[in-house]
């Protein structure tokens, strides 16, 4: 595995935060992303203390911003004694090594960021296997970058050969390993299927949606299990799944790792072993977090993701809306006749209008407070319970006792 984490010289290391203005990408909508970014470097061990953003038509391909924003940028590093530069979007490698020469402190781009994260949230070997294998393909093409001074002809005693360069080889030893992994993650993939065919006939529900929405809390709650949870991005790697029984109706529910915008390809492919638990899913729940100002655009970055990795229009799919103990609207003046904005509109129409669109597919609560999870049980009993009667015709599994409910899978 790549030794060490991008962020582990200091939990507490002082961040810099940069972003783009663009037309594809309106003030507000990079200052979000910026918000998020400092969200993802919180959770690195990073601490934001200025964020930058630049008007232009599109990334400078020399230095992603502009010579003056970037002399700014520089100026502010040295004054204030900041250790890092965190950009919101991907940097090229040429990119990267023309701004680490301007502000002379590591630079990192978003993937970067979020890889750092899932290495240090990974606990099983599985998990830790995907991270390393999406790694060592983000390090892959960015070589050029962090050996050019390596690459020259090996030379000396013993070691006048077939002229490779240290380049080629380190690129070589790479792409070894990256076989390798896959090959591992193969092997555990296969031992994942057979247990997932173990399992047995019984209905699959999933949990899904963007990172930090309470699937974790939602787990716990449900199957009355231990599930880590905290309010951090990507808390959760490892696919949970837990035996859940509602009215003597048993299913396999199924905590999955949280999605976000701009997740990189590559890292999506690495963990197919969590994906795999929502292809096989019967039910799909998309939790979404009401109290977000832009829950809307996170649930389609979650819809879009879920269509590249599965056939989510062909599963049954219950959206639940999280956390409405958080929500908080601003009324407005009745002479205001600017146009609504979520933050002003009530919780009451919320519900009415996703109601009205979703039908019986939709439920609001709050797993903190533990709000309409009756509601939500009701739901989830009632959609398990068509896939059970069809496998189990005859009841006979319906009614059996379960024991260690808690138990992992």
């Amino acid at each position: 595995m790549i030794e060490g984490h991008i962020i582990n010289e200091a939990e507490s290391e002082k961040a810099v935060l940069v972003g783009l203005i663009t037309p594809s990408q309106n003030e507000a909508k990079a200052n979000e992303y910026l918000d998020e970014l400092a969200f993802l470097a919180d959770t690195a061990g990073a601490i934001t203390v200025r964020k930058f953003l630049q008007r232009m038509d599109s990334p400078n391909r020399v230095t992603f911003v502009g010579k003056g924003k970037l002399e700014e940028i520089a100026r502010y590093i040295e004054e204030n004694e900041v250790g890092l530069v965190i950009f919101d979007d991907d940097l090229t490698p040429k990119q990267v090594a023309n701004i680490e020469k301007e502000v002379k402190v590591k630079v990192l781009d978003r993937t970067s960021l979020i890889l750092d994260i899932f290495a240090k949230r990974a606990q099983t070997a599985n998990a830790k296997m995907q991270v390393e294998l999406a790694q060592y393909q983000y390090l892959l093409p960015r070589l050029t970058r962090m050996w050019t001074h390596l690459e020259r002809q090996r030379g000396g005693i013993g070691m006048r050969g077939p002229g490779e360069t240290q380049i080629e080889t380190d690129r070589r030893i790479i792409l070894d390993k990256i076989t390798l992994l896959k090959e591992r993650l193969r092997g555990l993939d296969k031992q994942k299927t057979i247990q997932r065919q173990n399992r047995g006939k019984l209905t699959r529900i999933a949990l899904v949606g963007y990172t930090n929405v309470g699937k974790s809390t939602l787990m716990n709650l449900l199957s009355k299990s231990e599930v880590f949870a905290e309010n951090k991005l990507f808390a959760t790697l490892d696919t949970t799944c837990r035996k859940v029984v509602i009215e003597n109706l048993p299913f396999l529910l199924t905590d999955t790792v949280g999605f976000i915008r701009k997740l990189p390809t590559h890292l999506v492919e690495s963990f197919k072993t969590t994906l795999d638990e929502v292809r096989d899913a019967d039910i799909l729940v998309h939790l979404v977090d009401i109290s977000h100002p832009q829950f809307e655009e996170q649930i389609e970055v979650v819809n879009r993701t879920l269509n590249e990795v599965c056939d989510a229009a062909n599963k049954e799919m219950i959206v639940v809306f999280n956390k409405i103990d958080a929500f908080t609207y601003v009324k407005k003046d009745d002479d205001d006749l600017t146009p609504r904005t979520r933050e002003n509109i009530p919780l009451d129409e919320l519900k009415a209008t996703w109601m009205a669109k979703l039908h019986d597919n939709c439920v609001f609560i709050s797993a903190k407070e533990r709000s309409n999870i009756e509601e939500l049980k009701q739901l989830l009993y009632a959609k398990a319970k068509i896939i059970h009667t069809q496998r189990f015709p005859y009841n006979d599994f319906l009614f059996q006792k379960y024991d260690d409910l808690g138990e992992e899978i």
